[in-house]
């Protein structure tokens, strides 16, 4: 993947520890009790096979769920929040579309909670905002600890799912939040920061990544720092795919051979990023993925033809400006999406993969990344003045 990757494959190695054994599903009915010394009586295969194929498909959508809930990669409550005058984030009655109920309903059980800031504000407004997205994400799960919980990796984010809360993660933060401070970037990981969106900064642009821009980027690494490439231009994406050694992540983008949106990934790039190992998430936009559910599942359909079935997740874009396909308006759709592709002929372990494993394998990644790194390298003190004049 990079130079810096001789001695080790992080995207590789990490994908062993991507298989966890099952777990029982922490929301589930518990199982009624069996009469003493009286042995369960087991099903006959055709039964078995024939109850399968009758099952209702939203049934079967909400047992591989149950099993395998849905990871979000972007969510703008906290913008949405922010600028709420009251909110009742437990009933539904705010008018916010992933509210607490509707979660549940979807079967979520993790969210990447944006920290976008408009790109209209001026720098150290990005920075100050920034901070105060991060405040609010640490204070609405403090305010709801049996609902959610915190998470900075993919071991914290198991965690919660075992204790039945749905994992928190921070970000993604717009890369002019870092304010050109490699300083800036290591503490706003250490508030909990998971991702940041390199596009719309002076150190990735048209032209690709500078020294500097190469500079985050492995200090990202070295951090954990998952980087989020959508919107960013075709440069600045192949040549982070050159030198990160952590999973890429997208979490806005399409197929372009579908869609013909600007964040959307050219079926060339999705061969390379699904070469890489890294995700790109789906988003449920009209704009860029269509306006209904089958359109949807058309383009997951095709990320995972061109890029692999390792390789796709999905993002809802709730509580943003987007407007959502048909069915799809608010996070109880997700076993409705689920359903369909089911009915396309995935297996549910491509579906597993899809709604939860991919998104779990990407932390991994970055964590193993972040381990080997610190190894050989500290902490970077360089300055953009330095390397880029």
């Amino acid at each position: 993947m990079a130079d810096l990757q001789d001695e080790i494959n992080a995207a590789a190695e990490a994908g062993e520890l991507d298989q966890p054994p099952a777990r029982p599903d922490p929301l589930a009915e518990p199982l009624p009790e069996r009469e003493p010394g009286r042995e369960p009586e087991a099903a006959e295969p055709a039964e078995t096979a024939e109850a399968a194929e009758a099952a209702d498909p939203l049934e079967r959508a909400d047992a591989v769920l149950a099993a395998h809930p849905m990871a979000d990669g972007y969510s703008g409550l906290p913008g949405t929040l922010r600028d709420l005058p009251w909110y009742d984030f437990e009933t539904g009655d705010s008018g916010l579309e992933g509210d607490l109920p509707r979660l549940r309903a979807g079967r979520v059980g993790a969210q990447l909670w944006s920290v976008h800031v408009p790109e209209w504000l001026g720098a150290d407004q990005v920075v100050r905002t920034t901070l105060e997205q991060i405040d609010l994400v640490k204070h609405v799960v403090d305010t709801h600890p049996e609902w959610l919980r915190l998470a900075r990796d993919a071991s914290e984010t198991t965690d919660a799912r075992n204790c039945g809360r749905i994992a928190t993660l921070i970000g993604p933060a717009r890369g002019t939040a870092l304010g050109d401070s490699l300083g800036a970037l290591r503490g706003l990981r250490s508030l909990g920061l998971c991702a940041v969106t390199l596009c719309g900064t002076s150190w990735a642009g048209a032209g690709g990544l500078t020294a500097f821009g190469e500079e985050v980027v492995r200090e990202m690494n070295r951090l954990g720092v998952l980087a989020d490439l959508s919107g960013a231009s075709e440069a600045t994406v192949r040549r982070v795919l050159a030198i990160s050694k952590a999973p890429v992540i997208f979490t806005r983008s399409g197929a372009r051979a579908l869609c013909d949106h600007p964040d959307n990934l050219s079926d060339e790039l999705l061969a390379e990023v699904g070469a890489l190992k890294g995700l790109c998430m789906v988003p449920l936009a009209a704009d860029r993925t269509g306006s209904s559910l089958r359109e949807v599942a058309d383009h997951l359909d095709h990320v995972r033809r061109v890029a692999g079935p390792e390789c796709v997740a999905i993002s809802g874009l709730y509580d943003t400006p987007e407007v959502h396909p048909e069915g799809l308006a608010d996070p109880s759709g997700y076993p409705r999406l689920v359903a369909e592709l089911l009915e396309r002929g995935w297996s549910e372990s491509d579906v597993g993969l899809l709604t939860w494993d991919n998104f779990q394998r990407a932390l991994r990644g970055a964590d193993f990344t972040a381990r080997a790194t610190r190894e050989r390298r500290t902490a970077s003190t360089a300055r953009i003045e330095r390397l880029d004049g």
